[in-house]
């Protein structure tokens, strides 16, 4: 009989353990290959991670960041820190003007066999000597726990440099090319000077050296702190000759403790406050402009305004010179960089020396300008502005005082008048005439019958008139020129209206870059850009409104009367290429207007007749421009006196000429000796 309960005992097939044992395998295979997969993603990251900030902080010459990263048992090896790596680099890449730093070809690689990873990169960089040529780096990584960091030697500085190697740098600098007038006579040169530098073997040592440097502080304005700095170069000894400040020709030279002169080679200027607007001056190079430009190296010079800044690159040349990794006996070991030196670029200039020279005598004492120009090809022959500085004291380092004493002048001596905006004043109504003349609302010979002093069109203008000098009851526009009848010629643009008289005036050089080396805004009508009201247009038609152009401007402006109607695009060196010229009215309304200012110098009530002496034929216009109203009865309005004249026979030259805060007879008084010589120029 059978039991219940009894079960029968059951073997799994081989097949199915096998599977099992498969299945289970592979769980725990998979759980494995996946950790590891994890695990080396996770080292890869890190690796990745070092190698982005190690050189992310090469990039920005970051190098206290970068040594950060960096393996302490490597730098053990060389007997190195952080901190003297860190020092190591700004000394080498300092040394040579290291700048602009960039990587390429950045590779991290893992060996399959060693698991460790490598990184690759290329460096270029420029230095003092202009772009070195691509270096390729290679190093190794360690790992320390969960992190990676860069296994440091010197040749990460430069790969064949060894840890006792060092670097040389030797540069020449080419001769600064010549600023010339046009006929090649200097207006910015190389001539000689006085250095004053220290000795550091003379100074002393503790209170007598604190003693003297205080004296040589005080003596030469220059804080004590740049003093210290410029001991401290690496390459100062205690014989050297530490240079601090550079110091004219003729100058005074104080007897100091510590202190010797060396006479040295130095930018000079013969014209010197003459045309120091124009050329500028040189100066030593601030730590902003190396930064600017790694070639510089401190105690450069570099054209600091006018044309020296403008043309600096051209004059400066290139640098030659040669950086090298020597060995700790300072035997050759690699030549990284070598290059020729250039000198610099001669310019030559459109400026006349000795008419420029003439023209800032005749201002001197006022504040003024001239511009002469030649009207027929553009040449600007002087620009000149009154007062002015000494170029020279400015070049050799002037001292904090005389500078600002040059700063605090309520003549504003630094001002180059001759690129500042003004109203012209009368000299502008030549141009109101031209476009009158050429549109047909000008008939020379008809006359306006005026009444009185002031006048206004009705009263809807309420205050507003426009005023005159000489109270005469018929004008004409050869009168209208010889009386500077504002009210004529204020009535002529409101009978050519906005629109013909702003189509005239687009014929001139209004809003356009005049393409010159000099800053300056462009000529303007109007602030807004048209002449939105009758006040604006009768106030313009005079030369008054809200009309500014600088005398190069009014110069440019003015050229078509002296040139049978071309308006002549300027220039200021020999080889400047200008635009073409272009009609800005015809030739027939230019001989009119020329004519009439012709009479306006000959005829005995003509406002330019001073100039009657003059044995050239002159062509001229006087312009008194108020700056602001009267603000007491009786009072004088402030004014701008203007000139414009012109050789009338041969075109040889076309002047404008201004001073503020006089009229126009005192510019004629200031500028006739100057014109009756022109045939000698």
């Amino acid at each position: 009989m059978k039991n219940g309960n009894n079960k029968k005992s059951k073997t799994l097939p081989l097949w199915a353990i096998v599977s099992i044992v498969i299945v289970f395998l592979a769980v725990i295979g998979g759980g494995i290959i996946g950790y590891a997969a994890w695990t080396e993603a996770r080292d890869e990251k890190a690796a990745q991670k070092t190698a982005d900030t190690f050189i992310a902080a090469l990039e920005k010459q970051d190098y206290a960041a970068m040594s950060q990263v960096v393996s302490e048992e490597s730098l053990k090896e060389i007997d190195y820190t952080r901190k003297s790596m860190a020092e190591r680099y700004e000394t080498v890449y300092g040394g040579i003007g290291a700048a602009e730093l960039t990587v390429s070809g950045l590779k991290l690689a893992q060996d399959e066999e060693t698991d460790q990873y490598t990184l690759s990169y290329t460096v270029s960089m420029e230095t003092a000597l202009g772009s070195l040529d691509e270096k390729v780096y290679e190093t190794t990584l360690s790992q320390t726990e969960n992190e990676y960091q860069v296994d440091w030697n010197t040749h990460l500085i430069f790969p064949d440099m060894e840890p006792t190697d060092k670097i040389s740098i030797t540069t020449t600098v080419g001769e600064r090319g010549d600023l010339l007038d046009k006929d090649g006579s200097p207006l910015a040169t190389e001539g000689t000077s006085w250095q004053a530098g220290m000795q550091p073997s003379t100074l002393g040592e503790g209170d007598q050296r604190t003693t003297n440097l205080e004296k040589i502080a005080g003596t030469y304005d220059i804080t004590i702190e740049e003093l210290e700095n410029l001991l401290k170069q690496g390459w100062v000894t205690p014989d050297s000759f530490v240079p601090f400040k550079t110091m004219v020709k003729d100058a005074e030279l104080p007897q100091v403790a510590g202190v010797v002169y060396q006479e040295i080679t130095a930018r000079t200027y013969p014209l010197n406050e003459a045309a120091a607007h124009l050329i500028g001056y040189v100066g030593e190079v601030s730590a902003e402009d190396i930064e600017k430009d790694p070639t510089l190296r401190t105690g450069d010079s570099i054209g600091k305004s006018g044309l020296e800044a403008t043309y600096d690159e051209r004059l400066r040349g290139q640098k030659g010179g040669r950086i090298e990794i020597q060995t700790s006996d300072s035997e050759l070991k690699t030549v990284l960089q070598e290059t020729e030196v250039q000198n610099g670029e001669d310019i030559t200039l459109t400026i006349d020396a000795e008419m420029q020279q003439a023209a800032y005598d005749q201002l001197s004492g006022e504040s003024g300008s001239a511009v002469f120009m030649s009207p027929t090809d553009g040449s600007l022959l002087v620009l000149v502005s009154t007062p002015s500085y000494d170029a020279n004291l400015m070049s050799s380092g002037i001292s904090s005082e005389d500078y600002q004493t040059y700063a605090d002048d309520p003549m504003s001596p630094f001002l180059a008048r001759y690129a500042a905006g003004y109203a012209p004043g009368s000299t502008f109504k030549v141009v109101t005439a031209g476009t009158g003349l050429d549109a047909g609302t000008i008939i020379p010979e008809e006359t306006q019958e005026i009444d009185g002093l002031s006048w206004q069109k009705d009263a809807s203008w309420g205050d507003y008139k426009v005023t005159r000098v000489k109270d005469t009851p018929s004008v004409n526009l050869a009168d209208a020129f010889a009386y500077s009848d504002n009210i004529y010629f204020a009535r002529e643009a409101l009978e050519m209206g906005r629109e013909v008289y702003e189509a005239g005036l687009a014929n001139y050089i209004f809003d356009e870059d005049l393409k010159l080396p000099i800053a300056m805004n462009p000529a303007q009508i109007s602030n807004s850009g048209t002449l939105d009201s009758e006040g604006i247009l009768a106030d313009t038609a005079f030369g008054q409104g809200e009309l500014l152009l600088n005398l190069i401007q009014q110069a440019v402006t003015y050229t078509p009367f002296a040139n049978e109607g071309n308006l002549v695009y300027p220039k200021l060196t020999a080889d400047q290429k200008t635009a073409e010229p272009k009609q800005a009215v015809t030739p027939e309304s230019a001989a009119i207007i020329k004519e009439d200012l012709v009479q306006t110098v000959q005829k005995e009530y003509g406002s330019s007749h001073k100039l009657a002496v003059i044995d050239q034929k002159t062509a001229a216009k006087t312009g008194t421009a108020e700056t602001r109203e009267s603000e007491t009865e009786g009072e004088d309005a402030e004014t701008n006196g203007f000139l414009l004249a012109f050789d009338a026979e041969n075109s040889s030259y076309l002047m404008v000429s201004m001073i503020e805060g006089k009229s126009s007879g005192t510019v004629i008084d200031a500028m006739l000796p100057m014109l009756e010589k022109m045939d000698t120029y």
